[in-house]
């Protein structure tokens, strides 16, 4: 009725994200990540009541604990920098190893290989063996997740030779489990099967209870993939044991699925079906969308076997709804990321012209010269040499006032006058600044029936209509990321009316996003949009080194970002803090306290309008 998938192709896709996982949990070893020291260690880093020695080991749990994979990569670069400004080859590492770990988590995969060599050299100039057995296993992951199995082997070979000279048994222990589990996906069986014995036993004889249960789990399914359903089952369901004990329930579901596999090959259909559902009460407990999927599909096709069509069909549906959920994620994210792109490409552009500048510059100095010393050689010389330097001055003041035109429209003109003079930026912190979100309602609808140069056109109509209204209330953009638009007043320059002129602001936007899904003769693409505005301290500065931007962070960002999503359409919810700002100024409804994401019940506000016509 249905079609069922290929058994093995379906136990190699989900057999692909398990090891992963294992591979993230080992390799960090003790320095997994925790949010919570992370959180606690910003707050001593924002202070920076530190020496330059006490920041390098502060950037370097920070980017080691950080779970936000943007600031991972913001903290691994500034760890980088101070380490090559200190010259301390140990946290260089350190930097290149977080970053590269940043960029994978990112799904940046080139760069995160070329951070990874980069760390590679330096553990090799340095004869920092376990170092490079550690990063070795970095780059055979990554070979790994692009699939190049053949690669990803030999590296994580390499990392076990490495790691036995420094007598490092976890981590000896978690490359040979890894590489057995890219023997499974060539199909090598027998190397699959050594690599995996040879990995239990480590881990048996240092009583690693994890290592224990994934060596087992692993064991099982290639023995499932031999046909000796027997042993498999009895892997399979030691794993399980040991892995509720501790606590891990994703495996659990891939593994309850390859026990229902192996049952439905004996034609046992019930306890088939009985293993299959268990991972299916799993996965929806813990919400683990891919594998919720995956245990519908497979809860279905035991229901076609068993003769019962209409249970079958509704478990196919539930299949198809998070199969489409998991999908529209990813599909969304890539149109959210045109827009960014195009952005950054312009910084580029910027970042160009600038260097251009300057190698013009050099020309015409060593021109300068060589025309004072042709003046005694030749009249006719020097008066041609007049010209040619009158000329290209011309064109190096032309190209400069286009170089300071595009910093000013990446970043504020005090930023960019302090970037253009000492070469970096020194982040700021603001007492009192008035952050604004905005995000289009239904955009992922859209997103999905739309070609992406349609939809970059449309979100572009009403993105440059929003730069026009903030640059009129005198406030900064700060940056868009896919549909959602970002603006801050109350700096770089210090004002107290920025709260009321960010309200001014947010009317303007509401009001021009209405008109323009009302007088729509060309039937254009339209949306409705959800504003949200929080008023607090925030630390302001530039990332990057290449591509940079203009950024803010802090806690008043994050409740702003709230104040949006539980914002309704067409509406301006704002946040307690700024309503008391604002509140002798505009009429407001009180929504009462909401529940907001992290943040618990927060007090909310509703924007109706004026109550004076100006200050």
């Amino acid at each position: 009725m249905f079609g069922k998938l290929p058994l093995l192709k379906t136990l190699c896709f989900k057999k692909a994200y398990i090891l992963l996982g294992f591979f993230i949990f080992c390799y960090n070893g003790i320095y997994c990540q925790n949010q919570k020291l992370a959180d606690s260690i910003e707050i001593i880093y924002l202070k920076e009541s530190y020496n330059q020695k006490d920041k390098l080991k502060i950037l370097k749990q920070l980017s080691v604990n950080e779970t936000d994979t943007d600031k991972k990569l913001t903290y691994s670069l500034e760890l980088i920098q101070t380490a090559k400004t200190l010259d301390s080859v140990d946290y260089l590492f350190s930097g290149y190893l977080e970053k590269g770990n940043a960029l994978r988590l990112k799904s940046d995969l080139n760069q995160a290989l070329e951070s990874y060599f980069q760390g590679a050299r330096i553990a090799v100039k340095k004869k920092q063996k376990r170092d490079l057995g550690l990063i070795y296993i970095s780059i055979a992951t990554v070979y790994s997740i692009i699939g190049n199995h053949k690669n990803s082997v030999q590296y994580f070979k390499g990392a076990t030779k490495i790691l036995r000279q420094e007598k490092d048994s976890i981590n000896i222990a978690s490359a040979l489990l890894n590489a057995g589990d890219e023997c499974i996906n060539m199909d090598d069986l027998k190397s699959a099967l050594e690599f995996t014995k040879e990995s239990e036993a480590i881990f048996n004889a240092i009583k690693y209870p994890l290592g224990q249960a994934y060596s087992l789990g692993n064991l099982g399914m290639i023995y499932a993939k031999m046909g000796i359903d027997s042993q498999a089952e009895k892997n399979i369901n030691k794993a399980i044991l040991l892995l509720q004990k501790l606590g891990e329930f994703y495996p659990i579901c891939v593994y309850l699925t390859y026990m229902s596999d192996i049952y439905l090959n004996k034609n046992d259909k019930i306890e088939a079906l009985n293993y299959a559902s268990r991972s299916l009460v799993l996965a929806k407990k813990y919400k683990l969308k891919k594998e919720v999927c995956d245990a519908n599909l497979k809860i279905s096709e035991l229901y076609e076997a068993l003769g019962n069509p209409s249970k079958s069909l509704s478990y196919f549906k539930e299949h198809i709804t998070y199969r489409d959920s998991v999908s529209n994620i990813d599909y969304v994210q890539k149109m959210a990321d045109l827009r960014t792109d195009f952005e950054v490409s312009q910084k580029q552009v910027e970042v160009d012209l600038l260097n251009q500048t300057k190698k013009t510059q050099r020309i015409i100095s060593i021109a300068s010269i060589m025309a004072l010393f042709l003046v005694f050689l030749l009249a006719l010389g020097l008066y041609r040499r007049y010209k040619f330097i009158k000329k290209t001055n011309i064109i190096i003041e032309e190209e400069k006032n286009k170089s300071n035109n595009l910093l000013l429209n990446i970043l504020p003109e005090e930023t960019a006058l302090e970037l253009k003079q000492s070469g970096k930026v020194q982040a700021k912190k603001f007492e009192s600044v008035t952050v604004l979100f905005t995000d289009f309602v239904g955009f992922t609808h859209y997103a999905e029936n739309l070609s992406p140069e349609k939809l970059v056109e449309s979100v572009d109509y009403y993105f440059s209509k929003f730069d026009e209204i903030i640059e009129n209330h005198e406030l900064e953009k700060i940056k868009t990321v896919g549909d959602a638009y970002m603006c801050a007043g109350g700096l770089p320059f210090p004002t107290k009316d920025h709260a009321y002129k960010m309200i001014l602001a947010a009317i303007d936007i509401a009001e021009f996003v209405k008109d323009s899904k009302k007088n729509n003769p060309e039937n254009q693409i339209r949306f409705d949009i959800r504003i949200g505005i929080n008023t607090g301290p925030v630390v302001a500065g530039v990332v990057g080194i290449k591509k940079f931007s203009y950024d803010i962070w802090g806690d008043t960002v994050n409740i702003a970002s709230r104040m949006e999503t539980n914002s309704d359409s067409g509406k301006i919810n704002i946040s307690e803090n700024t309503y008391q700002l604002i509140k002798d100024l505009f009429n407001c409804d009180y929504r009462g306290e909401i529940d907001a994401k992290n943040k618990g019940r927060m007090k909310m506000y509703f924007v109706n309008g004026f109550k004076i016509k100006s200050i």
